[in-house]
């Protein structure tokens, strides 16, 4: 491919026919593999947000900002290790346990972000809203579409899983999706605030229960958080450093 045709492929993709059309004209300017760079980090750029809103992923926190020092028990060695993210390639998964305000769905959501950057198709969902829409499928028809749905990504987020309690159908819902992701290798990173023996709490009179966690846990690795809520501490702070400023307020001279 001659440079005059590389340069004519990329102002195509780019949608750029002004410069497209006057190309022999503009084709030696120093200043149009500079603009074509641009129009393409963009592109890339806008693409990769256009993924994240697709996939559900929402306003998050980095890894970053992630206080390590706050929980009374968290392994951050396993959590690096997993943002790697080489369970994928394995269909395994990873569950994230801990109490309200731990940073479980902080996690959930930077593995997320880690996949689409890598280029994997990702879904995340709160287990509420999968369930739901799962359940108003009025044919069996349209149920199985859905199902589809949430077995083809490669990696499916399911946060929040603990916090309502469901009937039979939601259990056997649930079931069938982690089954169907379990048979075909495809990894589940999922939330709970609950320990595993308190799942029928969530899903009461559910027979599936101990089979849904013992697929869900075959391929799995157990990401375990205990300690008191961030939000709750950010709260404290917060009230904290208004009174201050309230304090500082008063005690300042009036002219």
């Amino acid at each position: 491919m001659t440079s005059h045709d590389s340069t004519e492929t990329r102002l195509k993709k780019l949608r750029l026919f002004g410069l497209l059309a006057r190309l022999d004209e503009v084709k030696h300017q120093p200043w149009l593999q500079e603009v074509m760079a641009i129009e393409e980090e963009e592109k890339v750029r806008r693409s990769f947000e256009h993924r994240c809103r697709i996939a559900g992923i929402g306003a998050f926190k980095p890894i970053a900002d992630f206080d390590w020092h706050w929980p009374k028990k968290v392994d951050r060695l396993q959590i690096e290790e997993l943002l790697n993210l080489e369970f994928l390639a394995e269909g395994a998964n990873v569950v994230i346990l801990g109490p309200n305000g731990v940073g479980k769905t902080m996690l959930l959501k930077n593995i997320a972000h880690r996949a689409l950057h890598q280029g994997q198709s990702v879904m995340v969902r709160a287990a509420s809203d999968l369930l739901a829409d799962l359940a108003k499928q009025e044919s069996t028809a349209a149920r199985i579409r859905r199902l589809t749905a949430y077995t083809k990504p490669q990696l499916l987020c399911i946060d929040e899983v603990g916090y309502l309690s469901y009937d039979v159908r939601h259990a056997d819902l649930l079931f069938e999706v982690i089954s169907r992701r379990y048979n075909n290798k495809r990894s589940i990173v999922l939330t709970t605030n609950k320990p595993f023996a308190e799942w029928s709490t969530t899903f009461p009179n559910a027979t599936c229960v101990v089979t849904l966690v013992d697929r869900l846990l075959h391929r799995a690795e157990v990401i375990s958080i205990e300690g008191d809520s961030f939000r709750l501490r950010e709260a404290e702070q917060r009230q904290k450093q208004k009174a201050a400023a309230r304090k500082r307020g008063k005690e300042a001279p009036s002219d």
